[in-house]
């Protein structure tokens, strides 16, 4: 039997923004693994195709890839209900913040959750013990449904109050663009899951949350998925957390979710209760009350949905530990521990908006010293490829682009009329600006006009201080090209200087 989990492939160089389409294959009779590029047509950003594995069960598991449909886009609620409704079990990362579900969108995943625990910890720096406020949950929700375009399963908690407290909760998740809510059966101030302390309203409280979580909806005129959630297993016992999962689901719930259940044995009894609604499970790493299954048992146990709460704040937490301890000990954190500036930038979609900039450009913008990719506009800047049979760039992969900035309001001044300005015998030459990180990786290649001094500076504030007109003069009457400064800074980068 093999499995396909289709995952894009980030090329390593800094100034690619080229996914490969790649598939994971494991073979489960042998338990090995193997990787296949899988050169198939272009889709849409964020729209793979999902890939089933063929096997006897009467289930079958699909990666977290985007499913096709324009109006995924156009509802986040639509595209959740429709992954619910599609054969296979669906796993999602849990994201604490907008950088978090960015990461998720582009790891190609389809949907994923955000966590109490997670925003607690990043927002607050707190437990995730009932300190965290409704204003802030749904605060820091809409700036996290806000970046991305897959739907959000958003952390209610237990509604921050009362019935009409569960009510106000879930209209302004719906306010702030989630597409799924979690509403659970804790008292006030509740308890993270799987920790000490927890303890369950009644049963009629319970019901009367999820009912009102229902009227909310209606109300509001939107489909978004309530997932009802008791934490009675813990608090109470195995038996009273399937009488609660059937009478959750009789109050409206969409989606059923026991927390903190104790062996295989158990998840398949509650995977029996309301065998028409999809139920939850929570992996968590490191070390909880439930047992850790593989994708495939969870399947086969009978889960619609998985979270992964901690993965993400976890490894974080690590990494940062990892570099806090290298730079106090004088060093920086080894290239490949994190991605370059370039890549960080991709991320963040630095590019996007250079490129949507474009489009409100005038000829009095100032100029941008940034990547493009539209060289007919003449307030902008284009991407050049360095010429094969260039000696300076003798050492650079050809798939690195150079910057050339143009500024054509300030050439003409000194070179269309004729005039002999003070930099107007060295307005056809360029000045290359060049650095090359301590660590061997470029950091910056950049061509300008010699004669934009003042711009100099601001692109490379080490170069403050250097006569670089007195270098220009003594360099104006040769003929080709010049290296005009080589040196290291104070952070051990080599900057170099050629006019060209």
């Amino acid at each position: 039997m093999n499995i396909s989990f289709p995952f894009s492939c980030h090329s390593r160089n800094a100034y690619s923004i080229l996914q490969q389409p790649m598939s994971n294959s494991f073979d489960l009779n042998t338990l090995t693994t193997t990787y296949t590029h899988s050169n198939i047509r272009k889709t849409k950003a964020n729209h793979h195709p999902v890939i089933p594995f063929s096997s006897s069960y009467q289930r079958r598991v699909f990666a977290i890839m985007p499913a096709g449909g324009d109006d995924a886009f156009s509802s986040p609620t639509k595209s959740l209900r429709k992954l619910l409704g599609s054969p296979g079990i669906h796993l999602g990362p849990a994201c604490y913040d907008a950088l978090s579900a960015k990461l998720v969108e582009k790891a190609g995943f389809d949907f994923c959750f955000t966590t109490g625990f997670g925003i607690s910890a990043a927002r607050l720096g707190l437990p995730d013990t009932g300190l965290i406020s409704y204003g802030e949950m749904v605060d820091q929700g809409q700036q996290i449904t806000g970046a991305v375009s897959i739907p959000i399963i958003g952390d209610g908690d237990n509604g921050y109050g009362n019935p009409m407290n569960v009510k106000r909760t879930v209209k302004g998740y719906i306010r702030a663009g989630f597409a799924g809510i979690i509403i659970e059966d804790q008292v006030s101030p509740k308890a993270c899951g799987h920790t000490q302390g927890r303890k369950v309203v009644s049963r009629e409280e319970a019901v009367i949350r999820i009912k009102a979580a229902v009227d909310a909806r209606k109300e509001s005129g939107s489909d978004i998925v309530i997932v009802a959630r008791t934490d009675s297993r813990q608090a109470v016992s195995l038996k009273e957390s399937l009488w609660r999962a059937r009478a959750l689901a009789d109050a409206g719930a969409d989606v059923l979710f026991i927390d903190a259940l104790a062996s295989k044995e158990e998840m398949k009894a509650f995977c029996e209760v309301s065998p028409l609604l999809p139920k939850m499970a929570n992996m968590l790493e490191g070390g909880g009350r439930t047992p850790i299954l593989s994708p495939i048992e969870l399947a086969d146990v009978g889960y619609k949905l998985v979270a992964y709460p901690l993965s993400l704040l976890g490894v974080s937490i690590r990494a940062m530990q990892d570099a806090l301890l290298a730079i106090k000990g004088g060093r920086l954190p080894s290239p490949g521990s994190m991605p370059s500036f370039e890549e960080i930038k991709e991320i963040l979609g630095f590019n996007v908006y250079y490129e949507e900039e474009m489009q409100y450009s005038t000829k009095s913008s100032q100029p941008r010293f940034e990547r493009g990719n539209s060289p007919t506009r003449k307030s902008s800047y284009s991407l050049q490829r360095s010429a094969p049979n260039d000696p300076e760039m003798g050492n650079q992969s050809t798939e690195d682009p150079v910057v050339e900035v143009v500024t054509p309001e300030i050439y003409s001044n000194y070179v269309a009329d004729g005039s002999s300005g003070p930099f107007s015998g060295i307005w056809s030459r360029k000045l290359r600006v060049r650095i090359t990180g301590r660590d061997g990786f470029e950091r910056l290649d950049v061509r300008i006009p010699a004669g934009f001094l003042e711009g100099i500076t601001n692109i490379v504030p080490a170069l403050g201080g250097i006569n670089i007109k007195a270098l220009l003069d003594d360099a104006a009457l040769e003929e080709g090209g010049k290296q005009l400064l080589d040196f290291n800074d104070t952070m051990g980068d080599r900057i170099q200087v050629f006019l060209e």
